[in-house]
């Protein structure tokens, strides 16, 4: 009983040590976070995923790009379920530039559903002349790129099947957006241009805080108030879910063919259990018969 209380100790001071030297040299861990995608049997909320759409067209989009999402992907089963006529009329709110034509001149024309989300920049030099220096990252894929580990033994945990942690990529982005703080620790040196943010490696970003509250107006519900909380924290769990989304759009699919998979390989095990119990009956039964007269012979 004390070898297993000390053991057990061991490993609990293995956990905490390692999490806290992850924390100090990544900043602090970002919370766990509930999504509605979470856990075998998650599934995306299509009302969020276009709010989160809302907050990213008229917020991360202003520096942002989203190369590997094209209009008409909105529209996709799993996704924000957004209609046809939904996307072709977002598609041609935006001129996208095209070409060349007959004359050998590019030339700009309303977007097609077919066509990609439009960059902020023509380019990354351009975006990086902008912006200080450096491009603000396409963010397509940010939510399955930025991840974190929780140190110690706790891959141990996260790796189980059905029970472990593999959302640390959205709730590092929401930890993110809700991680900025106007006034740095006592001591910190914060370089010109740099803003404080707790969750952010090595606690200096250059991306200014881009949501506050208020920013984004949701639609009205029949009650004539917001259909979602207007506040910072709504707006990243929101636009978070979105990125998830864009990043993994056949998620939920995925989901549902590893379900149909576990079914299928638990109904063959059980009947191949039953067909060798079924063969090998018989074969114990010839086996027996013949102890007697083996015994006899010897």
């Amino acid at each position: 009983m004390i070898r297993t209380r000390a053991l057990v100790a061991a490993a609990l001071a293995a956990i905490l040590s390692g999490t806290a030297a992850l924390a100090e040299e990544h900043g602090s861990l970002p919370p766990r976070e509930k999504w509605t995608f979470s856990g075998v049997f998650g599934t995306f909320d299509q009302a969020q995923l276009q709010r989160g759409f809302q907050v990213y067209r008229e917020v991360c989009s202003n520096c942002h790009s989203m190369n590997y999402v094209r209009f008409r992907n909105l529209a996709e089963e799993g996704g924000p379920d957004f209609s046809e006529s939904q996307v072709k009329a977002l598609a041609a709110s935006y001129k996208v530039k095209d070409g060349p034509n007959d004359q050998g001149e590019m030339f700009e024309r309303p977007g097609r559903p077919a066509d990609k989300l439009p960059a902020p920049f023509p380019n990354e030099q351009a975006a990086a002349v902008a912006n200080g220096g450096k491009a603000p990252p396409d963010l397509s894929l940010m939510a399955k790129a930025r991840t974190f580990g929780r140190g110690g033994l706790w891959f141990l945990i996260d790796w189980l099947p059905f029970v472990g942690y593999t959302e640390q990529g959205p709730d590092y982005v929401h930890a993110l957006l809700n991680g900025y703080e106007e006034t740095p620790p006592q001591g910190f040196q914060l370089p010109e241009g740099g803003h404080y943010n707790k969750y952010f490696p090595g606690n200096i970003i250059a991306m200014p805080k881009p949501l506050s509250d208020g920013q984004v107006s949701y639609p009205k519900g029949a009650d004539g108030q917001p259909v979602a909380p207007e506040t910072v924290d709504q707006y990243s769990r929101d636009v978070t879910a979105f990125l998830m989304w864009t990043a993994e759009p056949h998620f939920i699919a995925r989901k549902e063919l590893g379900l149909r998979a576990i079914l299928f390989l638990i109904v063959l095990s059980g009947l191949l259990y039953y067909v060798k119990k079924k063969i090998w009956a018989d074969v114990g039964g010839e086996t027996h018969g013949l102890q007697p007269e083996l015994h006899k012979t010897s």
